[in-house]
């Protein structure tokens, strides 16, 4: 046995007679670290159970070797603990109107962002009490790992959003009786699909607030994790420092007692406010060697071109109020961009030992080509991975520059879900009914249910498609590629089309996973969600003939569970993939897995 094993072993066990407590640090985590600081708290033991620290114990002399390798474990044990728990310093409310009004910060207060743009919140509080991966099993499929990929709008609908993972039965107190009655089938399966994101072991989430007053100042990610019992890295993709997300704007451009409505709406709590938004990994391993990696390519100033549009409003103040309002609503001025977050997770029972989790949102205000950049980027990043790789995220591949988004949605995305002003105000001001207004463009059914298709010159083109080709062409350099694959057996309904076994096919085209407040028959549905994954041994993207061990089957999108309230959980619905650990040994049939 090697003398690192060694001391590893005895750290483990020593740990392992400990219990590992929340503490404070109040200076660099405040609110965070209440739930998440980790050290170490011992008490002595008497007949087994605690005791007072004057207890007396018998012990029996320790050599110089064992109280070396004591030492050395007890540094294991403190790298180890510390490694648990990781935290950016938090920015003050005075630094992000700062970070809004001045264009080039001063430089400590930059250097402060840059850190928070690229060191993740990294806890695993879960296994350090004990929590264990669950690796479910099915027929034909044997023990596999359920991957989830979600972008839950801000956790806008927070309740909802951990009932679908913890809480069948508060779910179902949640859902719309009148679409959803009891008994009915449409009812069981909602259930079914709540009892399917139970028993995911990784978890990946778009969209994820932080001290926002539009999602009660939730540190979304980390109380989810705590609810879900799972250890949990957060990315910062964005500060956001607009004037409406800060409390800040006047609305001048509005009657007085509107104004006055208004104002008192988006007034925050400055010491609670916080302005972070970015992506999420949740996970019942461990999760290792987490990296945060703001991307180079950022088709998109979040800051400067957003800021534009504020000047463009503060010169057209001939504009019409109800207008100007729009133009506000419309903007979001925020610091930092789109980026990727990785985590590695190590377990002897996964292929190889080891997997690499990637989680990103691609740029949506941007053509295809801007997008097709930053996954040539991530890819780059993650060449020389060896292990397998599940990359997942809202790539955005709306086919076209910007996703069309409802009023109403928008004003929910920006001012939270109880605003008065998701009912009333916008009306009053336009005379428009919200929920029918549209945002942006629309395209054909062909390219928004369906991404991949070939683009045909002069017929039916797709600017999408190059995004999808860079991913199936892609080898990493083990010679490892991307599973495309689809086989009847291995999907749900049967499907074998490209990327069926890992991302859900309906009828035609995929099952979309985006939609608008009130669509038009196909307008305003897209599929911007996916989950890519390398599986080991895996050389050709359609090789029928290839191995399937933890390559993705049965990927599924439960649109059931996220539309089942009223007003749906959020404007994506939720994927899974299922990743068996070993050679499956499924029966063909015509029809394959169920929905």
């Amino acid at each position: 046995m090697s003398l690192f094993k060694f001391l590893r072993d005895t750290a483990r066990s020593v740990s392992a007679s400990r219990s590992v407590s929340a503490e404070t640090d109040a200076h660099a985590r405040q609110d965070w670290s209440r739930k998440n600081q980790m050290h170490l708290a011992t008490q002595p033991l008497k007949n087994g159970k605690p005791g007072r620290p004057t207890d007396r114990v018998t012990r029996r002399p320790f050599s110089p070797t064992h109280l070396l390798a004591a030492a050395l474990a007890c540094l294991l044990i403190a790298s180890a603990v510390g490694a648990q728990t990781q935290a950016p310093e938090l920015l003050t409310y005075d630094e992000l109107v700062q970070l809004y009004e001045q264009p080039t910060p001063p430089a400590v207060l930059q250097e402060k962002l840059s850190r928070l743009l690229r060191t993740p919140f990294v806890s695993n509080a879960a296994s350090a009490r004990g929590v264990k991966p669950l690796l479910p099993s099915a027929a034909g499929l044997g023990r596999f790992l359920r991957v989830v990929e979600w972008n839950i709008e801000r956790g806008l609908e927070f309740d909802a959003i951990r009932a679908a993972f913890t809480d069948p039965d508060g779910f179902a107190r949640l859902m719309d009786t009148a679409a959803y009655p009891r008994g009915s089938e449409k009812r069981r399966l909602v259930l079914q699909q709540v009892a399917l994101m139970q028993q995911a072991d990784v978890v990946v989430l778009n969209e994820v607030d932080f001290g926002m007053k539009r999602t009660g100042y939730r540190d979304v990610a980390a109380e989810l994790a705590e609810a879900l019992r799972m250890n949990y890295a957060f990315g910062v993709e964005f500060v956001e420092v607009d004037p409406i997300a800060l409390g800040l704007e006047k609305f001048e451009e509005l009657p007085a007692e509107e104004r006055a409505k208004l104002v008192s709406e988006i007034k925050v709590d400055r010491a609670r406010y916080r302005g972070l938004h970015g992506t999420a990994i949740l996970s019942r391993f461990p999760l290792e060697n987490v990296r945060l990696e703001p991307f180079d390519v950022q088709p998109h100033d979040w800051y400067k071109d957003e800021l534009a549009g504020v000047k463009a409003i503060e010169e057209g103040k001939r504009k019409a109020g109800e207008l100007v309002f729009q133009e506000k609503i419309l903007r979001e001025v925020r610091r930092g961009g789109r980026m990727m977050l990785t985590a590695e997770v190590a377990d002897a029972r996964l292929p190889g030992g080891r997997l690499t989790v990637v989680a990103t949102h691609l740029e949506d205000k941007t053509k295809p080509e801007g997008r097709r950049k930053q996954l040539e980027e991530l890819l780059a990043r993650i060449k020389d991975v060896d292990a397998p790789v599940v990359v997942a995220g809202d790539m955005n591949t709306s086919t076209q520059d910007g996703t069309p988004l409802s009023v109403e949605r928008l004003l929910k995305n920006r001012l939270g879900s109880r605003s008065f002003w998701l009912k009333q105000g916008l009306g009053i001001l336009t005379g428009v009914r919200l929920p029918t207004m549209l945002l942006g463009g629309v395209n054909a059914y062909r390219k928004q249910a369906d991404p991949t298709v070939r683009s045909i010159a002069l017929v039916a083109s797709n600017p999408e498609a190059e995004f999808f080709d860079r991913l199936k062409e892609f080898r990493f350099a083990d010679g490892g590629a991307f599973d495309f694959r689809g086989d009847s057996p291995r999907s749900v309904g049967g499907k074998d089309d490209t990327l069926a076994n890992s991302n859900q096919r309906g009828d035609k085209g995929f099952i979309t996973t985006y939609e608008v407040e009130r669509t038009i028959a196909f307008v305003g549905k897209f599929k911007l969600d996916w989950i890519f994954v390398k599986p080991p041994g895996l050389t050709d993207p359609h090789a029928k003939a290839g191995p399937y061990l933890f390559a993705p089957h049965f990927g599924r999108t439960l649109k059931s569970l996220n539309d089942s309230l009223r007003n749906r959980i959020s404007d994506h619905a939720p994927l899974t993939a299922d990743l068996p650990l070993a050679e499956p040994r499924l029966v063909e049939t015509k029809e394959g897995r169920g929905n």
